[in-house]
């Protein structure tokens, strides 16, 4: 199998499922540092493949996307021998949009589809794009152009806000020089994110979707009006934690993961035909 800066590790051959792991703005491939191990843990068999955006972590010298058709683009390239074999994909906020992204365009072309998707975090696309809103009413939306970065002040309110979310810790706010290495990188995949637009039709992928109990960033409500783009039906878990319940409450998470990777494991490869 051919290698791609795409993905953190090499796929295992002879793996019964893969699961590719998008990554949430301003994130990395390391979010799913631990997967690999604990759906080990869990008897889930499944070769865990995050997925390295350029322009962070190893990747830090590349130029970033910012526009989701380019990148999906290339995903589909760079990714097309991984995704025919049997797999799922994982996408947390960010990520979500990428794979649903992805799959809209594998499906459009005829290429094989996931057994199910598992999208969390993220609102459906023909909704709003959500604000980052900090305690301090600091203000930022999805939107291109949203001035991000214009002056360090703004740089501030962003990275405040993301600690009230629970994106970043408090302590980061008093190191100026690793805000000002990872902003750049938010305020990117947040223009990344708006490009979407109110986007697409019905995938013909099983949807699995997750929310955190307290996400005061996308509601669950918000997270369950994916169903209008399941064509192959839809299940919704509410979780505990916030928007960023991949970290706070990974446990948890794994263990809704883990019966999911036995559940499509034994089945066939969806193949799509071309609409």
């Amino acid at each position: 199998m051919t290698t791609t800066e795409y993905l953190a590790r090499s796929p295992q051959p002879h793996a019964p499922v893969r699961l590719l792991c998008f990554p949430f703005a301003g994130g990395g491939a390391s979010a799913y540092a631990r997967w690999q191990r604990e759906l080990d843990a869990r008897g889930a068999s499944v070769d865990v493949l995050p997925v390295r955006l350029p322009g962070r972590e190893g990747r830090s010298g590349e130029p970033r996307f910012t526009e989701l058709t380019s990148l999906v683009a290339e995903l589909d390239e760079e990714l097309d021998e991984v995704l025919a074999s049997p797999h799922l994909l994982y996408g947390h906020s960010m990520g979500a949009l990428i794979a649903y992204a992805l799959m809209r365009r594998r499906q459009e072309r005829g290429a094989p589809l996931p057994r199910a998707a598992l999208l969390a975090a993220y609102r459906a696309p023909h909704l709003p794009p959500p604000r980052i809103d900090s305690d301090a009413n600091a203000n930022a939306d999805f939107s291109a152009g949203s001035g991000f970065g214009a002056e360090s002040g703004a740089d501030f309110d962003l990275a405040r806000a993301l600690v009230a979310l629970g994106g970043l810790p408090e302590a980061l706010l008093g190191q100026p020089e690793w805000l000002r290495a990872l902003l750049p990188v938010v305020r990117d995949d947040l223009a990344l994110c708006a490009s979407a637009g109110s986007a697409g039709g019905p995938v013909r992928v099983p949807l699995h979707l997750f929310a955190g109990a307290d996400d005061s960033l996308v509601r669950a409500s918000e997270v369950t009006a994916w169903r209008r783009y399941a064509a192959r039906g839809c299940e919704v878990r509410v979780l505990p934690g916030g928007h960023f319940f991949l970290r706070t409450h990974e446990g948890w998470l794994l263990d809704e993961v883990a019966p999911l990777v036995r559940r499509y494991g034994g089945r066939r490869t969806v193949h799509a035909a071309a609409s």
